[in-house]
């Protein structure tokens, strides 16, 4: 682990991506308003949708920035959270010779997008409560570790981890730690985005997949310095976000206060619903959630997963994952396919 001399991020960026020159479309090379538009080769019928979109979304950024209270030029718009982490992997981390290191169990695409790059993905595992060993973690950590991912609240397990020892990471560690928040909206913690500045190497991930309901439309945030945004828009496809995804996503931020009320319900349905689950005779430990799901150990859960799938009602088995044998991932639904799903298992 690097200590005391914080480095630079263009000393953490791959040479090849340092010396890239980026493709300069014609919407890059042109801002404003015209009376014609000759420049792109497009088709002048159809208007708007024959016109290229804006490839680097200023005015859904201006919206985003006034709700998260950042500035616009922090803000990345991906194709969901993918499309940063992988930019992440791709930006920062040199094949065959760089490593990841991210904490087990978590979410899977970490893991693909390291092995699509062919980056060494390292892998903590978490104390059997699945809280962070912050000295584990740290002792992974080597000179060639270029990116940490810390999913929090994390997902599959739900829990938040300790703000002091994700920060005694950032101060310690001098390449990019990635914190993704998808689920933060359903947590009662703050978010990371309070001490984006003091945090140059920080990136921060959100999503509307989630508390905004638009897990469809793909559009993902990456918070982080001004830099680091510099690089994701020098290695990005020109036009990965479309002109309908702007425009849409736009117009629901009209909505936060919609957002914010789904949120109170989902946080008052997971309650309750814990509360039902628990008093099921197979239900062995339902673990602390900060998202919109519970995890949940029970005494048979391959059998229990296709109880419910024979009965239409379709949860996820993380059976399999790391730490979390005999569990079941369970998203918390509307109040009545909450009580659908505890009178299916009522009758197992």
């Amino acid at each position: 682990m690097r200590k005391n001399n914080r480095m630079g991020i263009s000393k953490l960026v791959r040479n090849n991506i340092l010396n890239l020159k980026p493709y300069s479309s014609a919407r890059n090379e042109f801002q404003g308003d015209a009376s014609v538009f000759l420049d792109a080769n497009e088709n002048p019928m159809n208007s708007p949708y024959n016109r290229y979109p804006d490839p680097l979304q200023r005015e859904l950024k201006k919206k985003i920035a006034e709700i998260k209270k950042v500035r616009s030029s922090q803000i990345f718009l991906g194709v969901g959270s993918d499309e940063p982490i992988d930019l992440i992997v791709r930006i920062f981390c040199e094949p065959k010779e760089d490593n990841i290191v991210a904490i087990d169990p978590t979410y899977g695409m970490y893991q693909v997008c390291a092995d699509i790059n062919n980056v060494e993905y390292r892998k903590v595992l978490l104390n059997d409560d699945f809280t962070l060993d912050k000295q584990r973690f740290v002792a992974a950590i080597d000179e060639k570790t270029k990116v940490v991912f810390l999913c929090s609240p994390n997902n599959p397990t739900g829990n938040s981890f300790e703000k002091d020892d994700i920060q005694e990471i950032i101060n310690h560690f001098d390449g990019i730690v990635v914190i993704d928040e998808a689920y933060i909206d359903f947590s009662s913690q703050a978010s990371w985005l309070e001490v984006l500045d003091k945090n140059p190497h920080l990136i921060v991930l959100q999503t509307f997949s989630k508390a905004w309901g638009l897990a469809s439309v793909r559009c993902g945030m990456a918070f982080a310095s001004e830099d680091i945004i510099s690089y994701f828009n020098k290695v990005k496809y020109p036009y990965n976000l479309n002109l309908l995804t702007q425009k849409f996503v736009s117009e629901q931020l009209n909505q936060e206060e919609r957002k914010n009320r789904w949120v109170k319900v989902l946080q008052s349905q997971r309650v309750l619903l814990a509360k039902k689950l628990e008093k099921l005779p197979f239900v062995e430990k339902i673990f602390p959630s900060d998202a919109n799901f519970l995890l949940i150990r029970v005494k048979d859960a391959i059998s229990t997963y296709n109880y419910l799938v024979s009965n239409g009602i379709i949860v996820r088995s993380r059976n399999n994952v790391s730490l979390c044998l005999g569990c079941l991932r369970i998203t918390v639904g509307t109040e009545n396919e909450n009580q659908i799903l505890i009178d299916a298992l009522k009758k197992m």
